[in-house]
């Protein structure tokens, strides 16, 4: 089983934790604030254990060639791609007041840092996690900076305090599974709070490229950490079968309108779909159960009804020596012995009379 650790405080993931659900709002909310405040709500309201956003300081994220550059596209919000990403980003201000409404709404709070600056101001507002875009999953200068990060959760012993690393949830996006090797050894030296997301970086996601079988396999390659998975495939089913195949974290992208302008609308979720999804894959945790097999209170009944015992196959005198061919199975009344010990009555001596169908029962036999 993998190792646990608390994403957020007081909510652990791995183990026996429920799986974490991030409702990855990024910039679905237009550039409007009020648009963003509702998704949060929503988000809470579905069930979700966390919403979150895509935070970039964009000059220090694209070179001044790239901003300038025109863009034409119908998702564009502006004439040039600069334009664009400055009306769908909020100020350091506007950050603050969605996470203050966050608390109040009580959900928690964290963003995708884009850029190393966009990191420094996430860890400025004490985000309870980062969360690394499949981008930046092989920027390792980015990886060890964000890796060495103080966390919110620190550590109190008497008059020194020790800062354990922010934790750390990274998506798998565009990369082999030899970067994710590089990945995982880079952070483990600086952070032991960290989980990988299987993830395929195609919006909306192609079924055939889901890949989900790629969840046991980073599970055998990194045993000692959590797993999850960010989806971008069309409805929830996909989702919910990465629950059981031991995803302990799930991001999905979520929208109030799939017809709102933007490429992500389309492969994000609707308000009832997220409820859905909350509510399935809280149904498939507990369908999940024990890995223990044995016979369980509820099977009592059917038991009694239908359960088989070991019965004469004709009249027995007390004393004989039992032969297999004495011997068979049927529902009993009384029930007696199991059927899958008849093969250990053979040679025992029976100590009362029996007539044909008679119940055979432990106190009957002498070694």
């Amino acid at each position: 089983m993998s190792a646990e650790f608390e994403l957020c405080p007081g909510r652990k993931i791995g183990g026996s934790n429920p799986c974490f659900i991030i409702a990855e709002i990024g910039q679905n909310h237009q550039g409007d604030l009020e648009i963003a405040k509702k998704m949060i709500r929503m988000a809470k309201d579905c069930g979700a254990d966390c919403a979150k956003f895509q935070k970039s300081e964009i000059e220090h994220r694209f070179t001044k060639l790239a901003l300038e550059r025109l863009y034409t596209s119908p998702h564009a919000w502006g004439p040039t791609y600069g334009a664009h990403k400055h009306h769908l980003e909020f100020s350091h201000q506007q950050y603050r007041e969605l996470q203050q409404f966050a608390n109040e709404v009580g959900i928690f709070f964290t963003a995708s840092g884009m850029d190393e600056m966009a990191v420094e101001f996430l860890h400025e507002i004490n985000v309870p996690f980062f969360k690394v875009a499949s981008a930046d999953t092989n920027n390792i200068p980015y990886l060890e900076k964000t890796a060495k990060k103080g966390s919110s959760h620190v550590l109190k012993l008497m008059f020194w305090c020790i800062c354990v690393g922010r934790p750390m949830v990274i998506s798998s996006g565009m990369q082999s599974m030899e970067t994710m090797r590089c990945v995982y050894q880079t952070i483990k030296q600086h952070n032991p709070n960290f989980t990988f997301l299987q993830c395929t970086s195609a919006y909306p996601l192609p079924i055939e490229h889901v890949n989900l079988s790629l969840i046991p396999e980073f599970q055998k390659e990194f045993p000692d950490i959590p797993i999850g998975y960010s989806g971008h495939e069309a409805g929830i089913h996909v989702s919910v079968d990465a629950v059981a195949l031991g995803a302990k974290v799930l991001e999905r992208h979520v929208t109030l309108d799939k017809s709102w302008k933007g490429s992500d609308h389309a492969a994000s979720l609707e308000p009832a779909e997220l409820a859905e999804l909350v509510k399935a894959i809280r149904t498939v945790e507990m369908a999940m159960g024990s890995p223990v097999k044995q016979m369980l209170p509820c099977e009592a009944s059917c038991h009694s009804k239908l359960g088989k015992s070991v019965v004469a196959r004709k009249p027995l005198k007390k004393g004989e020596t039992l032969t297999l061919d004495m011997l068979t199975v049927k529902v009993a009344e009384p029930h007696g012995m199991r059927p899958e010990n008849i093969f250990k009555l053979v040679c025992k001596k029976i100590t009362v009379d029996l007539e044909e169908d008679a119940t055979i029962t432990d106190a009957m036999i002498k070694d």
